[in-house]
């Protein structure tokens, strides 16, 4: 009698869980799904700045497992880019920020464009800033640019504002994103719940582009193998957990 009811006390005794897996890892799910790392929660390696061959590690280092960006910006800039290229893919990451912060994530972006029109809806040589569809990262309650919609958190910035279905974390609280590209639609996700949707070559793109920033710039709204780039706008925020899979 004794020993059954040790036995039964070990069997319903919970012992030891396994830990949750760290934000810069992936599960046997994620790889066998064709996840795969883009931040190893240590280095910088498959990054490089934008016209650049190295990190520019003034502005760029890696604390805690997390990328930062350091507060201060180059005079050219210093845009954060992966080494390889994507067309469709499925982009998941973490981000906070810093009160009054600003920065953003961007994709389907071409080097060469970006530095051929001096960066972002800019003329006049190279800046080594990335010109491309932008996940806007912001503080909305202490920056100015939050008084535009398409300018606030999670937007497809200057063109697209988030939907009523965002729930922003508060500054120093890390909020989770995905970015979806599958042909000429795309998809921003905020923190479980989708806040953006676009598609390509339709009047309503082509109408939102020609009312921004990036009217002038010939084939900026053309899907292309694009680079992801973590944006330099000189403010302190921070990256973890970024992966990405083809689709």
């Amino acid at each position: 009698m004794i020993a059954q009811i040790l036995l039964l006390s070990l069997l319903q005794s919970p012992g030891p869980r396994p830990e949750a897996p760290g934000p810069n890892t992936l599960t046997a799910a994620e790889k066998a799904a064709g996840w795969h790392l883009l931040f190893d929660g240590r280095t910088l390696a498959g990054w490089r700045g934008l016209g650049y061959d190295t990190v520019p590690t003034a502005h760029w280092v890696v604390v805690n497992g997390a990328i930062k960006k350091a507060d201060g910006r180059p005079l050219v800039g210093g845009d954060l880019m992966t080494v390889d290229s994507f067309a469709d893919f499925e982009l998941s990451f973490e981000w906070k920020t810093t009160p009054g912060a600003n920065s953003g994530v961007k994709y389907n972006v071409s080097e060469a464009m970006s530095i051929a029109q001096g960066g972002a809806g800019t003329q006049g040589g190279p800046t080594h800033s990335a010109l491309g569809f932008e996940y806007q990262i912001l503080d909305d309650d202490r920056h100015e640019d939050a008084k535009l919609p398409s300018h606030r958190a999670a937007a497809l910035y200057d063109l697209i504002a988030p939907n009523d279905r965002k729930h922003l974390r508060p500054v120093g609280e890390w909020n989770r994103s995905r970015i979806v590209v599958r042909g000429n639609h795309g998809e921003h996700w905020l923190n479980g719940e989708i806040v953006v949707e676009f598609a390509l070559g339709t009047a309503r793109m082509d109408s939102v582009v020609a009312a921004s920033k990036y009217k002038t710039i010939p084939g900026f709204e053309q899907k292309r193998r694009g680079h992801i780039v973590l944006q330099d706008h000189g403010d302190e925020v921070y990256f973890r957990g970024l992966k990405v899979r083809p689709l």
